[in-house]
């Protein structure tokens, strides 16, 4: 007897291994699949189980669609597309909508009435038995999109109702069937895979962020490259929810919830690199879209040496980090590199010897011997109020993420007033408008001078790529030092990008920082105490560079363009 039933289970076995084979060679016969991409299927097929089928169109190897075509002409049963479903749950009778979800099929009209139910699989005998026991006659199994059946099951028994309930019967158990599926999904090799070369592909690059975008007809994931976005992959549109479930997996996000913003993280190992990944997604009309902050994790990174400032600024900002009390902010657009020049000047200090304490929203890097508080204003956990809390605390140095509101500052300027050094940083586009900002958040003028020592604008400008620079022809040379606003050096030499495979085409290869630094001396101090517009605190500011000077000097030193200078600087300037 077991003999004849490993006979039988090889046979099966045979059989299935032959028509997925036919289905192979139909994909090939009309030009869909290559040869070499049918072997390397039917490896996968043979390492991980499942249709050959679905394992092609995870893999991303042919589109739903075209397999679908094919299997329904293979399989001789009709193909129902969406168009065809009804438009809301009909009357399910005995059925339970977690067994339709279990099983990837729909009724296409109320249950005691139709014959007719899509399948994602209608070669599947035991769903057609199952069927005809619960319903005490025959059924007819039509081919149906699995993404498509996935999305009408998904909007009948798990969209929420307008009362904001779930509707239908046995939803706690559908709800919970669909978030298994969804796990397994984000947890088959394909998709692994596909993630793994998101993250390496991203760390070849250079990429600050990843952003996984979910539209209409197409699922496109993008990385932002020295400041740039650009498109790195293009997965088949039924992969974007295990996609998104598996990021939501690594960074320990709710995978069920669909419909409401989730902030997560992660950490990494790519290449030798070790990154924390913050994570983020939101809600949009055609699924959730990601968005992946890559944070190296080597913390030589975040040194003041490194992030490109000119000697003169760099000896006064440590000027500042050694005064014993005062406030030093830094400000600039998002994504200009604010968080990452605290990070530096915080570990420029003697954490050892010092007490130091930060609040952020998030913390992105965790540094030894540093109190890192992460906000969570749901349980009332503000950047205010634990500013308050490190009053008593006895700090040495205090961090505030971000000043936001008129509050936070009342306090921070209090902290700075009572012995403590305060570094934080704030969204203006100048260092003397930061002054005007802080006025207008409703901290008076005498209070700003006495509290604040120093404000740093910041901006990144895109890197020249070394391999393919080009020199400035001659004839150019001075009509561009006029543009910059200052005088040509004798011994410098302006270089242009011109693009090559090193750069990928762009001309330009990392970023390095601008910065435009006010010391509150005694002039800038009386013209602020005099009610100064930040123009009239600029010309007070004796010596001080603007963001434009400050590119400029890196343009005579070959490091960047005078184009990328001014496109990033001409507008503050």
């Amino acid at each position: 007897m077991a003999s004849s039933s490993s006979r039988l289970a090889d046979h099966s076995d045979d059989a299935e291994q032959a028509k997925a084979q036919r289905l192979g060679e139909r994909l090939v016969a009309c030009g869909k699949l290559t040869p070499a991409d049918l072997e390397r299927a039917l490896e996968a097929q043979q390492q991980l189980g499942g249709m050959l089928g679905q394992v092609l169109v995870r893999l991303g190897l042919v589109a739903e669609l075209d397999v679908a075509q094919v299997l329904a002409e293979q399989l001789g049963v009709e193909l129902v597309r969406r168009e065809a479903f009804p438009a809301t749950a009909p009357a399910l009778g005995r059925l339970n909508p977690s067994f339709l979800i279990a099983n990837r099929v729909l009724p296409l009209g109320p249950v005691e009435e139709t014959e007719r139910f899509a399948a994602a699989v209608p070669q599947d005998t035991r769903l057609a038995h199952a069927l005809r026991l619960a319903l005490g006659r025959p059924v007819r199994l039509c081919l149906g999109l699995e993404s498509e059946i996935e999305a009408t099951l998904e909007a009948w028994f798990l969209a929420p109702e307008e009362e904001g309930e779930t509707g239908g019967v046995g939803d706690g158990e559908a709800v919970s069937e669909f978030v298994e599926h969804l796990r397994d999904l984000a947890s088959e090799a394909p998709v692994i895979q596909r993630v793994n070369q998101l993250f390496a592909r991203a760390v070849e690059l250079g990429a600050s962020d990843i952003h996984i975008e979910p539209f209409e007809d197409a699922f496109v994931v993008r990385c932002r490259v020295d400041g740039v976005l650009r498109v790195i992959d293009e997965p088949p549109r039924e992969l974007a929810p295990a996609i998104v479930s598996r990021i939501k997996l690594l960074s320990r996000l709710n995978i069920a919830e669909r419909r409401l913003p989730q902030d997560g993280r992660m950490k990494i190992r790519v290449h030798g690199h070790e990154l924390d990944v913050r994570v983020s997604t939101v809600p949009t009309a055609h699924g959730e879209s990601v968005v992946m902050r890559l944070l190296e994790r080597n913390l030589a990174l975040l040194a003041l040496d490194a992030l490109g400032f000119e000697e003169d600024i760099l000896a006064q900002v440590r000027a500042l980090l050694g005064m014993p009390h005062g406030i030093f902010l830094v400000t600039g657009p998002t994504g200009s590199g604010k968080t990452t020049t605290l990070y530096a000047a915080l570990r420029a200090l003697d954490a050892t010897e010092l007490k130091i304490l930060t609040v952020e929203d998030p913390v992105e890097y965790q540094i030894p011997w540093i109190n890192q508080v992460q906000v969570q204003p749901q349980i009332d956990l503000t950047f205010a109020n634990v500013l308050r809390s490190f009053l008593r605390q006895d700090p040495d140095v205090i961090m505030v993420g971000e000043m936001r509101d008129g509050e936070t500052a009342q306090i921070a300027v209090q902290a700075a007033l009572t012995g403590h050094l305060v570094l934080s940083t704030l969204h203006t586009n100048t260092a003397a408008g930061a002054v005007v900002r802080l006025h207008d958040m409703g901290v008076e003028r005498y209070l700003i001078t006495s509290s604040v020592i120093g404000i740093m604008a910041q901006r990144l400008v895109r890197a020249l790529c070394p391999a393919c620079r080009a020199p400035v022809p001659p004839e150019r040379r001075q009509a561009v030092a006029e543009v910059l606003g200052l005088p040509l050096p004798g011994d410098a030499t302006l270089f242009e990008p011109v693009g090559c495979p090193a750069c990928r085409g762009s001309g330009y290869r990392g970023r390095r920082a601008i910065h435009e630094l006010l010391v509150f001396d005694r002039a800038v101090k009386q013209a602020i105490l005099a009610g100064a517009d930040a123009d009239a605190i600029d010309a007070a500011a004796v010596g001080k560079r603007s963001l434009l000077q400050d590119g400029a000097r890196k343009v005579f030193r070959g490091i960047t363009s005078a184009e990328e200078v001014l496109r990033v600087a001409r507008a503050q300037d």
